[in-house]
């Protein structure tokens, strides 16, 4: 297939997912109005819905222009010529292809936050800040980006790093290689993710002694589970919105709550929200993803390996030299669609994981503080109560609201 085929399919590719997105949020957006469900009318006073409605048009409205200038950014990239200047910037200041490859990405993933930065300090000072959830200053947003890049420099750069040497080695039998070291770093990484990353940017502190800490051990006892790891993460300094997580596995496994959740929910609320992570690891959830997730990434490598070494799909995008880096990009666009449907495949069993896990905190606790406490957050969020069947379906990784509580009083 000729590059100038591929080119036109690349631009093909971009012009559908955003008219696709875009018809999506559309749908979703006029739901906005729809009659609240009988089971959720206590969720919103007059008022607060009011602030809701408010909310999720405005999210709408900015969205929309986010995601045009997102595509016209990458259109214009891709028409004018933005993947060989990269390049042969990368190319001036080292022809090892290491090298190379590091300073391409490093030019155009920079850049493109850079252009990004202003619509997420909108989205932070203006929109957030106006509906009362934002904390973040500006010198912590800052600092935030910054942690970010280095992140990405660090582990993003060395695993492209080894990924392109395994080629250079290896040639097509590189996928599995990478596919090996990638899968080894998944797994350190959701061992060990509270301890190494969350760090970086938030501050962890066990939960205190008290009738809190208490009634969690006594129903993790209750329920055989071995809980040592109960931490509180300073949340609030970002944003009033709350939540809980689980992560880790073996003696490695904790649970980590914000201190939002703590001061916007009961103790038996705190403890159905616990049963409910409870639930995901008792159900094998966390490996279950982890486990599906490497597959897939073994999927993604092999593929790659098969046009990889197809230059057209490097001139596809503008460049005139054919090289591994400018092939990633083009495999990347050309693949997205493929991506798009893992990714339904995989909030469909999400959803269905949720369910598990509620049913769970149902069966070992009780439902309805764990019914109140999603009203809470639902509330305290202004989250959408009457979202699409059609948004839900490609962008929900959780059941909406009334769909969770129909089920947990089923």
């Amino acid at each position: 297939m000729s590059e100038s085929i591929l080119f036109k399919i690349i631009i093909a590719v971009l012009l559908l997912q955003f008219a696709m997105e875009t018809l999506l949020n559309y749908l979703n957006a006029r739901r906005f109005g729809d009659a609240i469900p009988d089971e959720l009318n206590d969720v919103f006073d007059n008022e607060a819905y009011r602030k809701s409605q408010d909310y999720k048009h405005r999210n709408y409205r900015f969205g929309l222009i986010s995601s045009v200038f997102s595509l016209l950014l990458t259109l214009g990239f891709l028409v004018l010529g933005g993947f060989e200047w990269a390049d042969q910037l990368a190319l001036g200041v080292s022809s090892n292809p290491i090298i190379r490859a590091l300073v391409f990405f490093g030019v155009i993933l920079l850049g493109s936050d850079l252009l990004s930065t202003p619509f997420s300090w909108y989205q932070t000072f203006v929109i957030e800040e106006k509906f009362g959830f934002n904390k973040t200053t500006p010198r912590l947003f800052i600092l935030d980006k910054i942690k970010g890049w280095l992140l990405l420099f660090i582990l993003g750069g060395g695993m492209l790093a080894l990924i392109i040497w395994f080629y250079n080695w290896a040639g097509s039998s590189f996928w599995l290689y990478a596919w090996g070291i990638i899968a080894l770093f998944s797994i350190v990484v959701n061992l060990l993710y509270s301890r190494l990353i969350v760090p970086i940017f938030n501050k962890q502190t066990p939960l205190e002694e008290g009738s809190l800490r208490d009634k969690i051990r006594s129903y993790a006892l209750d329920v055989g589970f071995e809980l040592r790891h109960i931490y509180v993460i300073d949340g609030s300094k970002r944003s009033t919105k709350a939540n809980a997580y689980f992560s880790g596995f073996g003696r490695e496994k904790r649970v980590t709550l914000f201190d939002t959740l703590l001061s916007d929910l009961n103790e038996d609320e705190i403890v159905a929200v616990l049963a409910h992570e409870v639930g995901h690891y008792k159900r094998h959830h966390i490996l279950v993803n982890l486990f599906v997730s490497i597959l897939l990434t073994g999927f993604t490598l092999f593929l790659l390996s098969v046009f990889i070494n197809n230059p057209e799909l490097s001139l596809a995008i503008g460049v005139s030299q054919p090289s591994f880096h400018a092939g990633l990009i083009g495999f990347g666009i050309l693949y997205s669609p493929i991506s798009e449907l893992t990714g339904l495949i995989m909030n469909y069993f999400s959803r269905k994981f949720e369910y598990q896990a509620d049913d769970y905190a149902r069966k070992t606790y009780h439902s309805e503080p764990l019914i109140t406490s999603l009203k809470k957050l639902s509330k305290n969020s202004l989250s959408n109560l009457t979202p699409h069947p059609a948004y839900v379906f490609v962008h929900y990784s959780h059941p909406p609201l009334i769909k969770r509580i129909l089920n947990l009083k089923a």
